[in-house]
């Protein structure tokens, strides 16, 4: 079966953020991504794939396609048997306990997706963002994310009201900070982490109570920053670490 023109339409409108918003739908790619969404509560609205690749749906959600078409509408240098559209589910209350991660202007989607990953791997069920934060229904995202997506809580909202409202001790990564390793960090609280060029917004730290860094240990001190992914990986091996 080939692809309707309405489907192509489609699937290209949903690439853009304002299109996945309008139809409240957005795509995966890949056999582990659309499998982990597959087996998750969220919902499938079509699945586009090539004749051996197995899935029990029912019959009227399938679209069995050749590969050249799965590569016209595949955004991946190789594709991969699989591409999905999932309906975005009703975001989840807001939890103002336990631990949480908040970002504030990521803009790269490999970033988020890997962040939300870490999420999932620390035990971090919730990821609060700013609402310029790069959308995490971009397919880019879902890809980095590895079907972490699906287990982790994710809002966007105004930041700056929701750190200055919480009860929460509040930390953001800035390269002044006080050295990480020589901090003792609480069991509940939140983690702000900043944009890729600009780290954290003066509205957002003037509301964050404590300033934490990792600190260099290479000879030159030449490397100016590391990537917000990485260090958001190290600072949550911390605070799990102080448990």
């Amino acid at each position: 079966m080939s692809i309707s023109k309405n489907q192509l339409k489609l699937i290209t409108s949903l690439s853009q953020k304002k299109y996945r918003q309008k139809h409240n739908l957005f795509i995966a790619e890949g056999v582990k991504v659309v499998n982990e969404l597959l087996n998750s509560s969220f919902e499938v609205a079509t699945i586009f794939c090539v004749d051996d690749f197995e899935i029990n749906l029912p019959v009227e959600k399938i679209v069995r396609i050749l590969d050249t078409d799965l590569k016209k509408i595949s955004n991946l240098k190789t594709p991969n048997k699989v591409l999905g559209i999932f309906k975005i589910p009703e975001e989840k209350q807001l939890n103002k306990s336990g631990f949480t991660i908040a970002l504030d202007t990521v803009n790269d989607p490999g970033n988020l997706g890997t962040i939300i990953r870490l999420c999932d791997w620390f035990g971090v069920t919730q990821l609060v963002c700013s609402k310029d934060t790069v959308d995490c229904y971009n397919a880019k995202v879902v890809q980095a994310s590895m079907g972490s997506l699906t287990r982790i809580a994710i809002h966007y909202l105004d930041l700056k009201n929701y750190l200055s409202e919480t009860n929460l001790p509040t930390f953001i990564a800035d390269m002044d900070g006080e050295n990480v390793y020589k901090t003792t960090l609480p069991k509940e609280g939140i983690l702000v982490m900043g944009n890729e060029a600009n780290g954290v917004s003066e509205n957002v730290r003037n509301v964050v109570k404590h300033k934490i860094s990792i600190p260099r240990f290479g000879e030159t001190k030449e490397t100016e920053s590391l990537n917000v992914a990485t260090a958001t990986a190290i600072l949550l091996s911390e605070f799990k670490r102080s448990i």
